[in-house]
């Protein structure tokens, strides 16, 4: 391996010229830069969160109690809650996940001492107290300023006790359901944007095949009703990698009842289940063999345009990708079923590949939910009683918050080299564009060599880039990380560069991302 510099060393290597740079750049073109659209809008939902009752993810994480002496308010962390809002949470999904289909409402309401205390069959058979339920849930959403995606328990439920729920949450009038929710201290109703009828009706939730769940979800939809206004987008819950059957299934029998349809995918780098690899100490082939996965994506994301724009011409069904990340062997030591897993430069890099995908599609692509928010599996955020980190994820996160509600635009490249290792090969080097909300041309890029820079010349419309500012992701090693004891290790270093002699090269450090505001 070469010599590797610091993060900030790295972070002033990309500014100098490129004087005896033996590798010709690689060329970016961004050709659509005129005012009006030139693509489809980034839903700002593509950066949406998900939160299940799952190990330390809720209860710890997110929920201390308000008798904590962590600070809090009602209950919930200030310092988690603060950074949160930092990142502008468009969506936050819940209860579930796999939870979400145990989930019976009623045992979250009305006195928290009074709540019935069940097994979480899904994650570590651990007592779920019911303490955080639909009243605290949305004191959270509303601390944060956040929309609200509710997954309604379709595996064991009834259609009775899933519309109960959702007239609970928006009743208006003088209902029974209404006094109670206004008994148990919440006169208004809600605004609820999403509301999904089950979650892997494939798997966890009910091992259904696809014409029985779209017979389920007919009957279930017809129940699912909310005052005018108040009338969430209806979910249903579609498959898991290149199972087609279920997008074709969903999107020919329940036209016209559905307003989108989810699918999820996981970044194993083993693509074993038994053993998924490590999250730190892990060798080169894990690296490429993770970041691979996006690519993939990006494959039957485009298969299953496909099918909707047969069935589908009007792009009325948006497609939720609400579960993705990275999923790795448990930290040693901790409970498997809890998710634990530490989080590195290469968990930032995935998502900025992921972004970028879902940039692509977001003619159709309307949410996205990494799993999850705080603790679990590909965490934002991880927390130890009363300390807190911010993870190389939530960095690639913040970084990309200017592409919220952007205009995405195409992108030219030439002379990308490809990055090879074993079976797996993906180019050197990937790229997003778009015309933010306040007109700014914006540049997110990811070198996922781990071990060369990546020189590249910049150009909008043909002509020279006159400058670029913005922030650069990287550090020593591929297996970087925040801790409690050094948590600034992987944070984002200002950038910035000019052209020279009419010309802008930027030399792109290895395995780094770098999100500009693009200066033509």
């Amino acid at each position: 391996m070469k010599h590797l510099l610091p993060a900030a060393s790295l972070a002033l290597s990309a500014l100098m010229p490129l004087a005896g740079e033996a590798a010709e750049p690689v060329k970016l073109d961004i050709p659509a830069v005129g005012p009006g659209p030139a693509g489809s809008v980034i839903a700002r939902q593509i950066y949406g969160q998900f939160a299940e009752h799952l190990g330390s993810g809720v209860y710890g994480g997110l929920w201390v109690g308000p008798d904590s002496p962590i600070p809090n308010v009602r209950g919930w962390r200030s310092d988690v809650v603060g950074a949160l809002k930092a990142l502008k949470v468009p969506v936050v999904r819940w209860p579930g996940g796999c939870f979400a289909d145990e989930y019976h409402w009623r045992d979250g309401i009305g006195p928290q001492a009074n709540r019935p205390p069940r097994v979480n069959t899904s994650w570590g058979g651990v007592i779920e107290p019911n303490t955080v339920g639909t009243h605290e849930f949305m004191d959270l959403a509303e601390q944060l300023g956040t929309e609200v995606y509710i997954n309604a328990n379709l595996g064991s439920g009834t259609v009775q006790e899933m519309a109960q729920w959702l007239e609970y949450l928006t009743a208006e009038g003088d209902t029974a359901l209404a006094r109670e929710r206004r008994a148990n201290g919440r006169g208004k109703p809600w605004k609820i944007q999403y509301w999904g009828i089950g979650n892997e009706s494939w798997g966890c939730g009910g091992n259904m095949k696809p014409g029985y769940y779209a017979e389920q979800y007919r009957q279930w939809s017809t129940f699912a009703k909310a005052p005018r206004g108040n009338r969430p987008k209806l979910v249903a819950s579609g498959g898991q990698e290149l199972a087609l059957d279920w997008v074709e299934t969903l999107s020919a029998e329940i036209k016209g009842r559905m307003d989108a349809v989810t699918h999820h995918q996981y970044s194993l780098p083993t693509r074993d289940w038994k053993k998924k690899g490590a999250a730190v100490g892990f060798p080169e082939a894990e690296w490429i063999s993770t970041l691979a996965v996006p690519q993939t994506i990006d494959g039957y994301l485009a298969k299953h345009r496909e099918i909707l724009d047969r069935n589908d011409p009007a792009k009325k069904v948006a497609i939720y990708f609400d579960e993705w990340g990275s999923w790795y062997d448990p930290e040693p030591g901790t409970d498997p079923g809890f998710l634990v897993q530490r989080n590195t430069l290469r968990d930032a890099m995935l998502a900025a590949l992921h972004f970028h995908v879902f940039h692509r599609h977001a003619d159709r692509v309307k949410m996205a939910n990494i799993a999850q928010m705080v603790n679990v599996l590909q965490a934002l955020i991880v927390t130890d009683k009363n300390r807190m980190v911010l993870t190389p994820t939530y960095h690639a996160f913040a970084m990309h918050l200017p592409f919220m509600d952007a205009t995405s635009l195409p992108v030219q490249l030439a002379g990308v080299p490809d990055y090879t290792l074993g079976q797996y090969s993906i180019p050197a080097l990937s790229a997003s564009a778009a015309r933010s909300v306040d007109g700014k041309l914006l540049l997110s890029l990811a070198n996922t060599q781990p071990n060369q820079p990546l020189p590249l010349q910049l150009a909008v419309g043909g002509k020279g880039v006159r400058a670029v500012t913005g922030q650069l992701l990287t550090a020593t090693t591929m297996d970087a990380e925040n801790r409690f004891e050094a948590p600034d290790r992987v944070k984002p270093q200002p950038f910035k560069a000019e052209a020279k002699n009419g010309q802008l090269v930027l030399n792109l450090p290895a395995k780094s991302v770098l999100v500009l505001e693009v200066q033509p």
